[in-house]
């Protein structure tokens, strides 16, 4: 099968036809979600949370975008990948967004980077371009400046805050990125942005204008019960599900009930013995 490309995407909103896209970070996850024919799969910097335990994305290294990048292309084969730029690879200069930018498709397999930021972040969103790789802008909340925000919080609730965000999602048009995530944004402000735009929005926590939205995938699957964000729907409740199967398999072990005869081998009988020498 063929993976999804820029222009596929971009004929999606011209046709208005929703993007799907959620996060993956393993091979295991990537077959799965690429099998249910999702279009895009993007290797957040959210590993930082959901697979590292820290409290934000700021740690997370290009090394390990590389790392999970890769372990995630090996998983598809339709859905087109998208790896995160993570904090301060892109910040210095757009000389060292081009150079991370390269290396995580060179190295992490990705067919497109992300990264956060308006008009701050256009210059290095443009070279990037110019260089030939596709980029997904990111405004409105951006997690790596949850310092600069005081948390993880709604943008753009003010009109003067409505109107910065729009500005920014057009310099990242103008500079060139092919798609804009709109995150924990206001639904008429993601709305009217995603009117304004030619490129397709995905939305998280953005309401349902967008042209697609985008999901952690632990988060939809219901693995962690204690963070249950407003945006957020579980289609399961897998961490009961695992919770309980370990359960049972602690307890078999403990009672000698498995494994059971039909999960062990045994030495051939003497008569096979003597038919195979």
């Amino acid at each position: 099968m063929t993976r999804k490309t820029v222009p596929d995407l971009l004929r999606m909103k011209a046709d208005s036809q929703k993007i799907v896209m959620v996060t993956a970070y393993d091979y295991a996850m990537a077959r799965l979600v690429d099998t249910a024919g999702v279009d895009m799969v993007l290797v957040g910097d959210s590993v930082g949370m959901v697979v590292q335990g820290h409290q934000d994305t700021l740690s997370v290294s290009v090394e390990d975008m590389i790392y999970h990048g890769r372990c995630v292309s090996r998983g598809l084969q339709q859905a087109h990948l998208t790896v995160d730029m993570p904090f301060m690879s892109y910040q210095v200069s757009p000389a060292q967004a081009l150079e991370n930018a390269g290396r995580l498709v060179r190295e992490g397999r990705a067919q497109s980077v992300k990264l956060e930021g308006g008009r701050r972040s256009a210059a290095a969103i443009s070279m990037i371009v110019e260089a030939g790789i596709p980029v997904v802008g990111h405004v409105g909340l951006t997690p790596q400046s949850v310092h600069a925000m005081g948390g993880f919080k709604v943008q753009g609730r003010g009109q003067e805050a409505a109107d910065r965000i729009m500005q920014d999602a057009l310099a990242v048009q103008d500079a060139g990125a092919f798609c804009v995530v709109l995150e924990m944004v206001p639904e008429d402000v993601a709305a009217g942005i995603t009117e304004a735009l030619e490129v397709p929005t995905i939305g998280i926590g953005a309401g349902v204008g967008c042209d697609g939205q985008v999901l952690v995938c632990n988060d939809l699957l219901g693995m962690d019960l204690s963070f249950h964000p407003r945006f957020v729907k579980r289609y399961a409740q897998l961490e009961e599900t695992i919770l309980e199967a370990m359960r049972d398999y602690a307890r078999e072990v403990r009672s000698s009930a498995f494994p059971a005869p039909e999960h062990s081998f045994r030495r051939k009988s003497a008569a096979q013995l003597r038919r195979v020498y």
